[in-house]
């Protein structure tokens, strides 16, 4: 029996679509469709119900994933225990889920430097405002900014972070001066998508002034700050961004400011895997001293 029709197998357990299983193992759908058909008959069971809307499991297929799983950290655990460490041996995709934001802002820099360490090493960012299910593998690591309360993960603090209240300085000085909290009201808020926001962390506006109101909103924080850029109103902007923006004024400094932490977060079966342990310290070790010592000009505020 072939190790590679449970990795198929998996894959469709957890994407419920033998399009998306193969476009994760790069593969088209016919050849998962024959490697799952090649399982069911080697076993004589059925591990699928098929339907328009996808693929779910059978009871025979529940019962089939926790033996592959095990059966895949074994795999992993090999892996790690005898895979080498020199530049040549340090190779394959390592896929890292990582909010926008530090991701264009301080990551890629990490990223770019272990593409030139390591030539055979290929780095994937996956750069989406969603959580990432490390059981799913939908990520070999992810940098999130809430602390997992379960889960077969090993976590660590990186570094806190700050944010504050920004507007363009032409729009601040076409618009009456800000001297508290309720003057906001005149100023057009720019925010999350607020049914649309993946992590209690990223709500800031409620915690401001209940009476302020996002009217131009976006999934993407790379979205709103090129409408704050564009003079389009004011939003919550992390220090570490605005900082290479010098039109940008933090508004009530004093007031309005926020502090929150990031975490990498790996799945126990992956810690050790050369390549991913690599670059899990290496990123890591970056964000600290990044954020630790930021870059660039003192940011005017009113």
């Amino acid at each position: 029996m072939n190790w590679d029709d449970y990795r198929y197998f998996l894959a469709v357990a957890r994407s419920g679509s033998l399009s998306r299983a193969g476009q994760q193992l790069g593969v088209d759908h016919a050849t998962v469709s024959r490697r799952i058909k090649a399982l069911e008959e080697a076993l004589g069971i059925k591990l699928f119900h098929r339907s328009p809307g996808g693929y779910s499991l059978t009871r025979d297929g529940e019962a089939l994933v926790g033996m592959a799983e095990r059966m895949e950290s074994a795999a992993v655990q090999a892996e790690g225990a005898f895979s080498g460490s020199g530049r040549e041996s340090l190779s394959g995709p390592v896929r890292i889920g990582v909010p926008e934001g530090v991701a264009a802002y301080i990551v890629v820099e990490a990223a770019q430097a272990l593409c030139e360490r390591y030539p055979k090493l290929e780095i994937q960012m996956i750069a989406l405002p969603q959580r990432f299910s490390l059981a799913k593998r939908e990520a070999d690591f992810a940098i999130s900014v809430s602390r997992p309360q379960s889960g077969r993960v090993k976590i660590q603090k990186i570094a806190d972070y700050d944010l504050h209240l920004y507007g363009a300085k032409s729009y601040l000085a076409g618009h009456p001066t800000v001297r508290q909290l309720s003057d906001l009201r005149r100023l057009r808020g720019i925010g999350y998508v607020p049914d649309m926001i993946f992590d209690k962390e990223l709500d800031y506006i409620p915690l401001i002034d209940p009476g302020f109101r996002p009217h131009l909103t976006s999934t993407s924080v790379h979205v709103q700050l090129e409408a704050v850029l564009n003079g389009a109103g004011v939003a919550i902007v992390h220090d570490f961004m605005a900082e290479r923006h010098p039109d940008l004024v933090r508004v009530l400094p004093e007031e309005i400011s926020f502090t929150r932490t990031f975490w990498s977060v790996v799945h126990e079966d992956y810690a050790e895997v050369e390549r991913i342990r690599v670059c899990v310290n290496e990123i890591v070790e970056h964000m600290r001293k990044r954020l630790r010592n930021r870059p660039g000009q003192a940011v005017t505020s009113i």
